[in-house]
């Protein structure tokens, strides 16, 4: 993390959390909690965290983001070390924060994947900045392509990130491989270099699965942008500053935004409180909301900020319906991955409607 970074972080309080173990209570209202796995050798035992979940063509596709790092977090900050409360531990001489990405195909009970692979990024160049790779990636079928959508940082000396498009196949020997990529522009840019641009970091832009190339930017106001394959340029189709909902945090962007009810959208967004700690270290905590659009994208209905497992720091970028079920993927620590079944009754219960 660098200099600039740190200096954005202002002082706040961690407040209470009003659904501090979310997942408890799924588990004992018939939902079911289970940790997602793959084979150490792979990872060299670093972090497997902050999965994607989409259902395509009736299988269960999961995306699981693989850090080269393990985080620590002093939750009490009572065993914080001298860099401060939140700490990544890299190998002595790398310390860049890189992701890899392995995707597969699940069993309904998550039990068993009936394959999965490191996704081959071939169209990776050498990276110029130190956050390396495509960053919490969520899965979307568009267009009869599976794609993987998340933020690439390491293309530019100062690290501006920009949204990205990873198509994906299955290659001869069954292993996914990257096919095409494009990176996505904000509305109205149309040049990017290193020092131009109205951002410096775009990030957690949430695929809606039935609209092709279609992403909920920003979820407060709500904003709603469209790019075309063709043209290479974006277009904000909705967005109503007047509807501004006033809290402490923003709704920021988490998962996919999936169809809900014939007239309605469901998404599971987080909200992020960055602060510092009493020796003017950085600090912060990861909450997350589930949130309903009307197809108009207003806001209907909201709820109050979520735990999953009482801890501070944990990230979700997927989910889906399955079988009676939204089905969450989501990490913690930036250590562990878990998926969480909730049934429709209980959510539909949890949110109010």
């Amino acid at each position: 993390m660098n200099k600039d970074s740190i200096d954005a972080y202002v002082p706040h309080a961690i407040t209470p959390c009003e659904y501090p173990n979310f997942a408890g209570n799924v588990v004992k209202n018939g939902g079911d909690l289970i940790p997602l796995l793959i084979d150490s050798k792979e990872t060299g035992g670093t972090g497997v965290t902050n999965g994607s979940v989409a259902l395509i063509n009736d299988k269960l596709h999961v995306n699981l983001r693989h850090v080269e790092y393990t985080l620590y977090h002093a939750e009490k900050v009572k065993y914080a070390h001298p860099w401060g409360p939140v700490v990544y531990l890299h190998p002595e001489n790398d310390w860049r924060l890189i992701t890899n990405n392995f995707l597969g195909v699940i069993n309904d009970d998550f039990t068993d994947w009936e394959y999965y692979s490191k996704v081959n990024m071939k169209l990776d160049v050498t990276p110029i900045w130190e956050f390396v790779g495509l960053e919490d990636a969520r899965v979307v079928q568009w267009d009869d392509k599976i794609f993987l959508t998340g933020v690439r940082r390491d293309t530019t000396k100062n690290g501006i990130g920009r949204m990205e498009l990873s198509e994906v196949q299955l290659d001869e020997n069954g292993k996914w491989e990257e096919v095409s990529r494009q990176r996505i522009p904000i509305p109205k840019e149309t040049l990017e270099t290193i020092n131009t641009g109205p951002s410096y970091c775009e990030k957690n832009w949430m695929p809606v699965i039935d609209q092709p190339y279609t992403w909920v930017k920003w979820c407060n106001p709500v904003e709603v942008v469209r790019y075309d394959p063709t043209t290479k340029e974006t277009k904000t189709i909705s967005l109503d500053e007047s509807k501004y909902v006033n809290l402490d945090f923003d709704f920021r962007g988490g998962s996919q935004v999936i169809p809900y009810k014939d007239d309605y959208y469901i998404a599971l967004c987080h909200v992020t409180n960055l602060f510092k700690s009493e020796s003017g270290r950085k600090n912060c905590t990861y909450r997350h909301r589930f949130i309903v659009f009307d197809k108009q994208w207003n806001i209907v209905k909201y709820t109050g900020e979520l735990n999953f497992l009482e801890s501070h720091v944990e990230f979700s970028c997927g989910m889906c319906f399955h079988k009676g079920n939204f089905v969450i993927v989501f990490g913690t620590q930036d250590n562990t991955s878990f998926v969480l079944k909730v049934p429709q009754k209980y959510l539909e219960d949890f949110i109010g409607v």
